[in-house]
């Protein structure tokens, strides 16, 4: 039924999409994966941002930019989003590579397609989406020459240096290198102008950070309201200032919206420390457009400033040793 449907909507040839579909098989490691942990673990921020702020890939993201210091420069003058943002995703989504996923994509968007663990509370939407994206995979196959059972990903089928999905790669993907293909798989220079190009379609404004430091006034603060937006920016200086948010000038001069982003460092009662915030504006909320977690975006954010940093710090050593 499902061919059927793919034929008819995409005019594809029937005997062709039930040839590739029938290829697929159900991999219940994928639904493992999948499911939510039966017993969630407590956040923490800093257990999370030691897993990608670390040696081994600040290192491989300074070598990343250099090799493509080209790519990424002119990414930036034709995006406006910033060479160390597109670093900082390259580098958490797959380690500049190094980690993209040897999952048959076929096999798990199709097992995901079709059984969708039902436990979980979204299982209905989960599986109509995933049915898409195996649509999708289909008519990338069909465009690019390959056969769908070819393509290697993610378990939840995100292929490439960017891990994009199929419909991201059909929506956002751009032959960045000029070769007349776009190839996020062996072309960094494809895979840089496509993170970039992502991100300017979800609404990327040059120039505006993506956060703030934030400080609170005890005998005013209403954290219950400002954090029941979630990481969606809801509150203007003027209504963050009222329910208890002390603003610094640099914030106060911000005119756009802004957003009370929680970080959780562990569970206080085991010897966690307390929660840590900061004012998210619609810059860190498009980041956490390719990935719906606040401590994602933040993980990027301070990957690619970390990368930056270090590579700065190369350079001015190299202009001293220059001058002596």
């Amino acid at each position: 039924a499902f061919a059927d449907e793919v034929t008819a909507r995409h005019g594809l040839d029937p005997q062709w999409v039930r040839r590739q579909i029938g290829q697929a098989e159900r991999l219940p490691a994928v639904i493992r994966l999948i499911a939510p942990p039966p017993s969630p673990a407590a956040k923490n921020w800093a257990a999370y941002r030691d897993r990608f702020i670390e040696p081994v890939r600040v290192q491989a993201g300074l070598r990343f930019w250099q090799n493509h210091s080209d790519a990424l420069a002119r990414a930036e003058a034709a995006y406006g989003v910033p060479a160390e943002l597109v670093v900082g995703i390259i580098g958490v989504e797959t380690l500049y590579g190094r980690h993209t996923g040897n999952f048959r994509v076929l096999d798990a968007l199709a097992t995901l397609a079709f059984d969708f663990p039902p436990s979980h509370p979204r299982a209905a939407a989960r599986a109509e989406y995933f049915q898409g994206e195996l649509a999708q995979l289909l008519l990338l196959s069909q465009r690019q020459g390959v056969s769908p059972a070819q393509w290697r990903g993610s378990y939840a089928g995100a292929m490439g240096l960017p891990q994009f999905m199929p419909t991201s790669w059909e929506r956002f993907a751009v032959d960045f290198d000029g070769d007349g293909k776009i190839d996020l798989i062996n072309s960094a220079t494809d895979a840089i102008g496509s993170v970039a190009n992502y991100l300017k379609a979800y609404g990327w404004q040059s120039g505006m950070p993506t956060h703030y430091p934030v400080r609170f006034d005890a005998a005013t603060l209403d954290l219950d309201a400002l954090l029941a937006p979630d990481i969606l920016p809801s509150f203007s200086t003027t209504s963050l200032q009222a329910k208890g948010v002390v603003l610094d000038d640099e914030v106060r001069r911000h005119t756009g919206l802004l957003a009370l982003v929680q970080l959780h460092n562990g569970d206080p009662q085991n010897g966690g420390a307390a929660p840590s915030y900061l004012l998210g504006t619609d810059n860190f909320y498009t980041v956490t457009r390719y990935n719906w977690s606040s401590y994602y975006a933040l993980a990027v954010i301070e990957l690619g400033q970390t990368i930056a940093q270090e590579r700065a710090k190369a350079a001015k050593l190299s202009d001293n040793k220059k001058i002596d």
